[in-house]
This record gives structure tokens, C-alpha cells and sequence, in this order.
């Protein structure tokens, strides 16, 4: 099986980082209760942590590290695009150079943590026409808008589906809704533009 390569913003890894991780966690609270026992309480999930260590190799490798580490200094989150995981807005927080560099291998680690920016408070939803309105209900389907298709949210649907669906390429969809600030979350009755 050939996968993907890996990809952050305006970067793409020649080959893909030899080890990734990915962790998962769920905040829980434990309270006590007379004799003896507790209750356990879920206070939700936390940002997944996307990890992973690589080499660049031959020639122009210590290069190859220093265009990441660029990336690395852009401010803000960005679509990382992974071959296995889910697709995800993150912060690129930690760039690690793992031994002294040579002028053709050089090893190093990073770090991502997902954007969870759907806390913000704001709601905002758009139908078809333009106009602001609830957003809910809806069998799903294209609705044309002048020049632009937008696509009604199912329960079930994913923006790789959508993607799929209407023949256009993940990034593409992403880059057409600005206003979805994590790929991994739409929610049924949002609208999509997909042309």
C-alpha cells in the first residue's frame, strides 16, 4: 500500500516520518460519596496530540530541515493532512533537532496539537440565499447560490465524504470554507460550499 505523503500548510515531507503517535485522552473527575465509593464524572475530551520522529537523508537534508522549521515559525493553526489520521486543524508546537546535523541526514521529532477553535462562543449560520437563519432540518443536497454550489450537512456526513461526493480534493474544500475552523467537526444543517 502506498500512502500519502504528509503535509502541513504550505509544506509536504519528501517521505514520511518513520514513527507517529497519536493521543487520545478524556478528562474524568472522581468525586466521593459515603462509604467508600465515588462517582465518576466525564468532563469531555481534550485535543488529540499528534507526535512523530523522521530523517531527511542524502543530499540537501539539513535544507529540508531548516524549510520545516520554517513552517514551524508561522504563526496560527493549519490543515495538517496525515496518510493514516484524520485530517485536522493544528498547532505546530514543538520542532526537535535529534542529534548533531550532518550534511546529509539529519534526525529529528515534532509535535501537533489539535485546534479545538469551535469553543469560541460565536454562532453563525448562513443559508443558501445569504441570509442568516437556523440551519436546521434538511435532507441534504446541493443548493446553487449565483455562482457557487453549497451542500446541506447530514447526520453522518464527513468533509472527506463531501469531498468524495462532489469530486474535489479534500484541501480544496477546506480552502472554499473558511468558516469551518476544524475539518473533523461539521455538524448537520451546516452548509458546505464545494464549488
Amino acid at each position: 500500500m502506498i500512502l500519502t505523503p504528509m503535509r502541513y500548510k504550505n509544506y509536504t515531507w519528501p517521505h514520511n516520518p518513520r514513527v507517529y503517535s497519536i493521543d487520545y485522552e478524556r478528562k474524568m473527575a472522581v468525586h466521593k460519596v459515603p462509604f467508600g465509593y465515588y462517582y465518576l464524572q466525564d468532563l469531555g475530551r481534550t485535543r488529540r496530540v499528534m507526535e512523530g520522529e523522521g530523517e531527511f537523508v542524502g543530499e540537501g537534508a539539513y535544507s529540508q530541515f531548516g524549510q520545516l522549521a520554517n513552517v514551524f515559525y508561522e504563526e496560527g493553526p493549519g490543515l495538517l493532512i496525515h496518510p493514516v489520521w484524520q485530517a485536522a486543524s493544528a498547532y505546530f508546537v514543538s520542532l526537535r533537532l535529534e542529534q548533531e546535523p550532518l550534511p546529509d541526514y539529519v534526525r529529528y521529532s515534532f509535535t501537533f496539537w489539535e485546534d479545538a477553535d469551535y469553543y469560541n462562543g460565536a454562532v453563525r449560520v448562513e443559508t443558501s440565499a445569504g441570509a442568516a437563519g437556523t440551519g436546521s432540518g434538511g435532507t441534504g443536497g446541493a443548493a446553487s447560490s449565483g455562482s457557487s454550489s453549497r451542500y446541506q450537512v447530514v447526520q453522518g456526513d464527513t468533509l472527506w465524504g463531501i469531498a468524495q461526493k462532489f469530486g474535489v480534493s479534500l484541501e480544496t474544500l477546506v480552502a472554499l470554507n473558511p468558516q469551518i475552523k476544524n475539518p473533523n467537526l461539521i455538524r448537520p444543517g451546516d452548509e458546505v460550499r464545494v464549488a
